[in-house]
């Protein structure tokens, strides 16, 4: 007998996400202007009301105001009638110092000695179900809020669409594994005001069957498309979501964080990423675990792996390398041999984890909606600001989903 298994996402609109891209927002203005900022940036969304707190580190000023209106406006709270928006609402700034106790630990004279940032276990994943080495039913969970996006942006179908929303895929598996359906969709989407409540919720719910999915299978390849053959489909469950975004609910950043990584599947250790410079290893050591395992399953080491790596604050080198391939592994060693082999591959201490993911830059608002993982890697220029004077340079995003140890890895494993 198979098994169900189950991951949600939700949109750029949620309010714990409004919250996260907030933070990230701030965190990539003080890195255009200083590169080696600390920064430890928390968001509250509410009616009407953003509240920026945290501790920050820096020679860069950021316009606290003017960034989280920008965020806002470009998600899309743009009206009054949905009881925050970007032109109105009230912006709050509590930022402070970074703790002096905090930043000792940090700083040393060579980004090779440089310690942890906090103490702490971060994990990353890979498979074999998508292109992206991600967990499908995460996939296709991104994938639905994605394009819903896309239609509300375009405004010619679904124009009732707000910018809150959610979807959850459940997929059936079979005793190896392997995905043989969609069993259930759920999409709960925030909306316009309906005349008459019956209407509203069929008419939602047809668009959503014969507008997005079909939009979504577009995108797909044909066997995933072909899982779609008979499922369950929910939308707007309880009837209505008129109310919704940070009206709806408050938003706090790092709330959010399976929907961040894996959907459930592999491990989390608990830190969010959102807010936080790359000194925080709970956003670059799970960037680089994450990079580790891609590369891996990518090289044919194993078919599924989970890497954990452990830190101690203020020390450099990680306490413990951790390796499960799920009895996946093609290479005939054990975990912990495979464990041991990846230590010497990777230069795994802080200081060498920013500098060969480039995690000084600021590349980090367009991770906080829709995952940090599994994400296309791609240049950008960006503009950097160095002494009143502006200047634009490219910067790579998403270098974790680089494939750029692969040849390396099948030679170490002899593949």
């Amino acid at each position: 007998m198979g098994y169900l298994f189950t991951s949600e996402s939700v949109s750029e609109g949620h309010p714990d996400k409004v919250a996260d891209q907030i933070s990230d927002a701030v965190l990539d203005e003080l890195l255009r202007q200083d590169s080696n900022a600390k920064v430890a940036c928390e968001t509250l969304v509410t009616t009407g009301l953003v509240v920026v707190s945290g501790e920050i580190n820096t020679n860069g000023y950021v316009a606290v105001q003017e960034v989280a209106r920008r965020v806002i406006e470009r998600i899309g709270y743009t009206k009054a009638e949905y009881m925050f928006d970007a032109g109105s609402c009230g912006v709050l700034s509590a930022l402070h110092e970074q703790s002096v106790d905090i930043y000792r630990g940090v700083e040393r004279e060579s980004e090779e000695t440089q310690g942890a940032g906090d103490q702490g276990m971060m994990f990353g994943y890979a498979c074999r179900d998508t292109e992206e080495y991600m967990p499908l039913a995460l996939h296709l969970s991104h994938l639905l809020l994605m394009e819903l996006a896309d239609i509300r942006r375009e405004g010619r179908e679904m124009t009732y669409l707000r910018p809150d929303s959610k979807s959850q895929v459940t997929l059936e598996y079979d005793n190896n594994n392997q995905p043989l359906r969609v069993h259930t969709i759920v999409v709960s989407t925030q909306h316009d005001p309906f005349d008459e409540e019956d209407a509203m919720l069929a008419k939602i719910k047809e668009d959503v069957q014969n507008i997005l999915i079909p939009r979504v299978k577009k995108k797909l390849h044909t066997h995933v498309a072909g899982l779609f053959s008979d499922y369950i489909l929910h939308v707007n469950p309880t009837g209505k979501f008129v109310i919704g975004g940070p009206h709806g609910d408050t938003g706090l950043t790092g709330r959010k964080i399976i929907v961040d990584t894996y959907g459930g599947k592999g491990a989390h250790g608990g830190g969010a990423f959102s807010g936080k410079d790359a000194s925080k290893v709970d956003r670059s050591a799970a960037y680089a675990s994450r990079h580790i395992a891609k590369n891996m399953v990518a090289a044919g080491v194993a078919d599924e792996v989970l890497v954990q790596l452990a830190y101690a604050i203020g020390v450099a080198e990680p306490v413990g390398v951790y390796v499960n391939t799920y009895g996946s592994a093609k290479v005939g060693l054990s975990d912990g041999e495979i464990a041991e082999k990846i230590a010497g591959i990777f230069d795994l201490r802080p200081g060498m984890i920013v500098k060969r993911l480039g995690l000084k830059n600021p590349i980090y608002e367009p991770t906080a909606a829709y995952g940090h993982m599994g994400r296309k890697p791609y240049t950008a220029k960006v503009e950097f600001v160095s002494g009143g004077q502006k200047s634009e340079r490219e910067v790579e995003f998403f270098t974790w989903e680089k494939l750029d140890y692969v040849d390396q890895l099948k030679k170490a494993f002899g593949l």
